[in-house]
């Protein structure tokens, strides 16, 4: 359509989302499916987060708050990250934005010029390479193997940084394949970013609390404080407290990125839901108890989705340290032919078939900038990952 804008074309629609409403319109229709593309948590908003935003309705808090944030909530931000992550901020060195995307989305937009680099590990979350693209920069993935956890190696960000870098953006515990670096192995990057001070991070902490095995969590501006006036610190409340739909992000940075942050945010949402705002506040300030609890059933369902998984012909599945997604390698299968008739030739094939045949929904692995993979969210209920697994293994079984 030629009225249409020319950084359309530089973007691709969310294969996750893609993959979650082709799931829901098979449903609707009548056939037997297992939805494993989105990552949300199965479990429900806690009770006493609902009771606060009932609460701010009551009290008619529906009013427009400041653009990026009202200052309660930037407060308790404050508050957490001092406590949590041993960084101390001020409030105007605080954002909230609808959802973490938009944070990050605000950032690129915000300070990218045409030409600029950011280097995105791969497999990454879908929409970082989406969103440079149009913020007008360049995205330079570099390629992050099973073989060392799914997580980037030093000499590799070394390699991959030029003059026009502008951003790392380093996303841990990682969406999709859930692995968190160690403070150790963060060490490694940050030495590298130390020796290029035109490099900004971007870290992605949204599954900060998603970790297993006694995991400790690091983020990169507390384990190399010289770094921290060149750190957005990217962080928000719906998974850890079950809130996606409430669409809360926030992050803390240096006053003059935070500040020209809102200016985009001012001229194009305003501020986040005020509900949703006073909903958050009540989910960084209350009680914490449940996130053990859901994380118990979350290593749970981990474990049972790594052994189901590489008990199935032709898949190899690493076990991830956090999040709540498994980015199983389904190289063994490639070169087969499915019960159709169609040989399977890419990742893309392998996933549509398992739909067909077996009404599985995950995401291909090449959505995610490294194949042939797919990517499931265990964040459903137990008995239907168990069903869900049974049925790969009954596909795999199936082809010759």
């Amino acid at each position: 359509m030629a009225f249409l804008s020319a950084a359309l074309a530089r973007v691709k629609p969310s294969a996750t989302i893609a993959v979650t409403d082709k799931a829901r319109q098979l449903k609707a229709a009548g056939r037997n499916v297992i939805g494993l593309g989105a990552g949300e948590p199965d479990f429900d908003t806690p009770a006493n987060i609902k009771l606060a935003a009932i609460h701010a309705i009551e009290a008619g808090k529906t009013k427009y708050t400041a653009v990026d944030g009202m200052p309660e909530l930037k407060e308790a931000i404050v508050a957490k990250f001092g406590r949590e992550n041993g960084l101390t901020y001020v409030p105007n060195q605080i954002t909230v934005g609808s959802g973490g995307k938009q944070v990050l989305y605000n950032a690129l937009m915000a300070t990218l010029n045409p030409g600029d680099e950011v280097i995105i590990p791969a497999p990454y979350w879908v929409s970082y390479p989406e969103m440079v693209a149009l913020a007008g920069g360049e995205s330079v993935p570099v390629v992050c193997t099973a073989d060392h956890g799914f997580k980037l190696q030093a000499a590799d960000l070394e390699r991959a940084i030029t003059p026009k870098t502008k951003w790392l953006i380093l996303n841990s515990p990682s969406n999709p394949t859930g692995a968190a670096y160690t403070r150790a192995e963060l060490k490694a990057l940050t030495d590298v970013l130390v020796r290029h001070p035109h490099v900004w991070i971007m870290t992605d902490d949204m599954y900060e609390h998603l970790v297993y095995d006694d995991f400790q969590f690091a983020t990169p501006a507390q384990v190399e404080p010289a770094l921290f006036d060149r750190t957005l610190t990217v962080n928000g409340v719906s998974k850890a407290y079950c809130m996606t739909g409430w669409r809360i992000g926030y992050a803390g940075g240096p006053r003059q990125l935070i500040s020209a942050m809102a200016t985009i945010q001012s001229q194009s949402t305003s501020n986040p839901s005020s509900i949703s705002q006073w909903a958050s506040l009540e989910a960084l300030t209350g009680p914490q108890d449940f996130i053990a609890e859901h994380n118990k059933v979350f290593k749970e369902r981990r474990d049972l989705v790594v052994a189901m998984l590489n008990q199935a012909s032709g898949i190899t599945c690493h076990r991830p340290e956090g999040a709540f997604y498994v980015y199983p390698s389904c190289a063994g299968t490639i070169g087969k032919v499915a019960p159709s008739g169609r040989t399977l030739a890419t990742d893309e094939d392998f996933v549509t078939e398992l739909l067909e045949s077996e009404g599985v929904a995950v995401v291909q692995g090449s959505a995610f900038g490294l194949g042939p993979a797919f990517r499931i969210s265990y964040a459903t209920k137990t008995s239907d990952l168990e069903d869900a697994c049974t049925r790969i293994q009954r596909f795999c079984g199936s082809l010759r």
